[in-house]
C-alpha cells in the first residue's frame, strides 16, 4: 500500500504546472549556427567528387555539358529529332562503370532495357541525362553519387558514394500517350 501511495505522490508531483517558456526577443537575431561536422564533411566529399569527375573527363578528352545538379553529358552521336521527355518510354543499350573503370552492369546484346522517363525506378541522374538525347543518340553520362545511388550504393555492385558512368544509346523513344 505504501508503494502505491508513494507512486501516486510522485505522479501528482510530476504533473505539476510547467513553467512558461521565455518570452521571444522581438527584433533580436542570433548569430548563424556553425555548420555541424557532418555538413562540412559532406561538402568536402562533394568537392573531392567534383574534382575526380573533372579529372576523369579530362583524361578521356570529353567535353561534357554539366547540368545544374552536376550530371555531365557528352553526346557521341547526335541524331536529329525530338529529345526524350517526362513520361516517354525509352529503350536503351547501356554499360555502367565506376570512375575507376570497374564494370557494374550492362544490357544484354540486342536486348535493350526499357524505362519511363521521370517515372520508373532508375537513377535520378539518368532520368535527367536521357532528356538530352533523341532516338539514335549515344552518349557518355557521368552521374555524381548524390544523383546515382547515394550514401548506400545499390547494395549489390555499386559501392556507397560512387560516381556512376553510363555509356548509353537511346535505341527507341515512344512519346507519352496523350490522354
Amino acid at each position: 500500500m505504501r508503494t502505491i501511495l508513494f507512486s501516486f505522490g510522485l505522479l501528482v508531483l510530476g504533473c505539476g504546472e510547467m513553467p512558461d517558456p521565455p518570452p521571444a526577443k522581438v527584433g533580436a537575431t542570433e548569430a548563424p549556427a556553425k555548420d555541424p561536422v557532418f555538413v562540412q564533411e559532406n561538402r568536402s566529399v562533394a568537392q573531392r567528387e567534383e574534382l575526380d569527375i573533372a579529372s576523369w573527363a579530362e583524361r578521356h578528352r570529353l567535353n561534357m555539358v554539366r547540368t545544374g545538379t552536376g550530371v555531365r553529358v557528352h553526346l557521341l552521336r547526335d541524331e536529329p529529332g525530338r529529345n526524350a521527355g517526362p513520361g516517354d518510354d525509352v529503350l536503351v543499350d547501356f554499360k555502367v562503370i565506376l570512375i575507376d573503370g570497374r564494370e557494374c552492369y550492362k544490357s544484354a546484346p540486342g536486348q535493350p532495357e526499357a524505362f519511363k522517363v521521370e517515372e520508373d525506378h532508375v537513377e535520378s541522374g539518368l532520368h535527367e541525362a536521357i532528356q538530352y538525347m533523341s532516338r539514335g543518340d549515344s552518349a557518355v553520362v557521368v552521374i555524381p553519387s548524390h544523383r546515382a545511388h547515394g550514401l548506400i550504393g545499390d547494395q549489390q555492385r555499386i559501392p556507397p558514394r560512387s560516381t556512376v558512368i553510363y555509356h548509353i544509346a537511346l535505341v527507341d523513344l515512344r512519346p507519352k500517350a496523350v490522354q
